[in-house]
């Protein structure tokens, strides 16, 4: 006889328990609370092999209430995963494979690193969308290689966090159907009973939005696997809508003195109530030690194994009739760029260096969009209904909607929800995708960026109206401290092009890159064109180069974005003068910081005083001009008025920079 349903949870309840207790901190009540819930959806249901956890059709899972991160350490050694339990036992210690929140890249398994709620659920949303409209793509008659599901466990939290709304009311909308949700409805959080903050009616929310709701014990397991079947059955149908399971439960199920409390929400049991447990569940293995029989009951290996054969049989079959699709399929799976994608870039970057007109960079930007769209089909961009503005859209783009399969996606007013919904896109695999908003909406969207940098993603944020030089919008629009915090965030690329080649060798730096997420700032004002040789996309590639030299040049002047332009103005009033200067363009602080100390000192001479210019605040320069440097920029909230009387009015000018350049120890001399 098997383990039973009730010995299969206890086993995630005293792992969960011991391992917080072994940590001295942690979360054992998500997962003492959610135990049936798991073993419903992960022993009954979840398509997924524990010896490749990167099989393309698997069901994802997310735990959007990461706090609870023991649940799926838990369920991840449970069922076979590269996770043994001297990892369990290791929990939140410095190098282990189970840190205090689950981080992908580190604990095999693991789909998304959660921890900011909500997130995790956007994230979901990002994946059901990817699936759907991977499906509509690959599929064909009789030929399904697409077939998974998108799960996710959420709290009271992410439902209280405003990107619930947002990502949810779009997953309605676009009736994302292979979306499940499971909600842990224990009405607890740190501060205790959730009544007092929180009195939603959440599955009349859920059903306004679209989704398909219902309501169960989250304690009985076969409620919750009838359930899910039922999900699964309508997703299947015509009209098929998203998921919401509400599973009322109980926080910290098991434990005598502390369950339905906010005492087992965020803190180890102690040892007394470890004991105390361990009597009331009548579990009588020690500490990190599971009987035989469990331990048999969840192990999903050979059971993976062969779901991954049936799909990958499938798959064959599909090669035999679609070679091309095939190849392109696992192409994109594989995030590898397309054939050709090397030898035919330099010939777009040639044809946009050639134009000789002044063009703001966002229009700069959808132009190598136009160029680069048709020979990356995993483009999947956005915006948040400023398409536009953005210029995110580019010629032959199909817009996506409800049932409409496409690669352009009006997100609504949804800067955050955008900015995780592409995280979770480029978990899923399958796609590259960007989205737009202004410059200064990022702050709404600046969490799922840093997530996005975290787990080193490839998704791309154009962010346009970079600056003052947006005008008559005013302070609330013009972005001043945006660009330089931005920069400070690790592992994000900020580009901030001068013209139209330094905006598509931007672009085609940020699409080949593989280990992290890209962040373009652009114009809404016409540049002139500053480098008509596509030659040079290699020194721009390297983020800062030396723009336009001067024999015996005493100073460099430093440009980005938009004052790049004004910085050659500068040196040509100083030259006049007879003050020879070099003018650097630095599109990307971050590439040109990681570049060999031979190519930064060549650019900037340590020997050589500097004036850096940029329309924001002007601290962040002070690392390349140093102290006795200078820096034209803008310290404070700009104004409503049209964009030349702003520079003007600020002192961002050619004037300006030229007198910070005299002002340099011993240039005037």
């Amino acid at each position: 006889m098997g383990a039973s349903t009730k010995s299969m949870a206890d086993a995630i309840r005293m792992l969960a328990v011991d391992a917080v207790e072994a940590a001295k901190s942690g979360h054992p009540g998500a997962p003492m609370g959610m135990a049936e819930i798991a073993v419903a959806l992960w022993h009954r249901h979840l398509r997924h092999n524990p010896a490749n956890p990167h099989w393309a059709d698997r069901d994802r899972f997310v735990l959007s209430n990461g706090h609870g991160s023991m649940l799926i350490y838990a369920l991840l050694h449970l069922t076979g995963y590269a996770l043994p339990m001297s990892e369990l036992k290791a929990f939140r210690k410095l190098h282990s494979l189970t840190p205090g929140h689950p981080e992908v890249g580190i604990t095999p398994g693991v789909e998304t690193t959660t921890g900011p709620l909500g997130q995790g659920l956007a994230n979901a949303v990002g994946m059901a969308l990817s699936e759907s409209l991977l499906a509509a793509e690959f599929n064909r008659d009789g030929h399904r290689i697409v077939d998974h599901f998108s799960y996710v466990f959420l709290g009271d939290g992410c439902l209280m966090e405003g990107i619930s709304h947002e990502v949810c009311s779009l997953a309605g909308t676009l009736r994302l159907s292979r979306l499940i949700a499971l909600y842990d409805d224990n009405g607890i959080s740190i501060d205790g009973h959730v009544e007092g903050w929180f009195s939603d009616d959440t599955p009349k929310r859920f059903e306004a939005y679209g989704w398909n709701v219902m309501s169960v014990d989250g304690h009985d397991a076969d409620a919750v696997d009838a359930a899910i079947t039922a999900a699964k059955a309508q997703a299947n149908a015509a009209g098929g809508r998203p998921t919401l399971i509400c599973c009322k439960t109980e926080i910290g199920r098991g434990s005598p003195n502390k369950a339905g409390t906010h005492d087992v929400h965020g803190a180890a049991l102690g040892a007394a109530e470890v004991a105390a447990t361990r009597e009331a569940l009548g579990w009588t293995s020690a500490p990190f030690e599971l009987p035989a029989d469990v331990a048999q009951a969840w192990d999903a290996r050979e059971r993976g194994q062969a779901l991954e054969h049936t799909w990958r049989t499938r798959f064959e079959a599909y090669r035999t009739v679609y070679p091309a699709q095939a190849a392109e399929f696992e192409r994109r799976m594989a995030g590898e760029l397309p054939e050709g994608w090397a030898e035919r870039l330099p010939a777009l970057l040639a044809s946009i260096a050639s134009r000789p007109e002044a063009v703001a960079t966002r229009k700069a930007s959808q132009n190598a969009l136009d160029a680069l769209a048709p020979l990356l089909p995993e483009f999947f961009g956005g915006s948040a209904d400023l398409t536009g503005s953005n210029l995110t859209n580019f010629k032959g783009c199909v817009k996506a909607g409800r049932d409409q399969p496409g690669n352009h996606l009006s997100y609504g007013v949804r800067e955050f929800g955008m900015a995780a919904i592409m995280n979770g896109m480029a978990l899923h695999g399958g796609h590259l995708p960007y989205g737009g908003t202004f410059l200064t909406f990022s702050d709404y969207s600046r969490n799922a960026i840093r997530m996005a940098a975290l787990m080193k993603l490839r998704v791309i944020h154009v962010f346009t109206h970079d600056s003052i030089g947006l005008g008559e919008d005013g302070p609330t629009h013009q972005s001043v401290e945006h660009v330089p915090s931005l920069r400070l965030i690790p592992n994000l690329d900020v580009w901030r092009p001068a013209d139209g080649l330094e905006t598509a060798v931007a672009w085609a730096a940020s699409v080949e890159r593989r280990d992290g997420p890209s962040a373009l700032a652009l114009s809404r004002q016409n540049l002139p064109r500053l480098v008509d040789d596509a030659a040079r996309a290699a020194e721009i590639r390297r983020g800062g180069y030396v723009l336009h030299d001067a024999p015996d040049a005493r100073a460099v002047i430093i440009g980005t974005g938009s004052e790049t332009s004004l910085a050659m103005a500068a040196q040509a009033l100083l030259a006049g003068e007879g003050i020879a200067v070099r003018v650097v363009s630095m599109p990307s602080t971050s590439v040109f910081d990681r570049q060999d100390a031979t190519w930064q000192e060549a650019v900037l001479p340590l020997t050589l005083p500097a004036v850096a210019v940029e329309a924001a605040h002007p601290d962040f320069w002070r690392k390349y001009v140093g102290r006795g440097g200078g820096v034209v920029g803008i310290a404070s909230f700009g104004e409503s008025a049209p964009a030349p009387a702003l520079y003007a009015h600020f002192g961002i000018t050619a004037e300006a920079v030229a007198a910070a350049v005299r002002r340099l120890p011993g240039v005037s001399t």
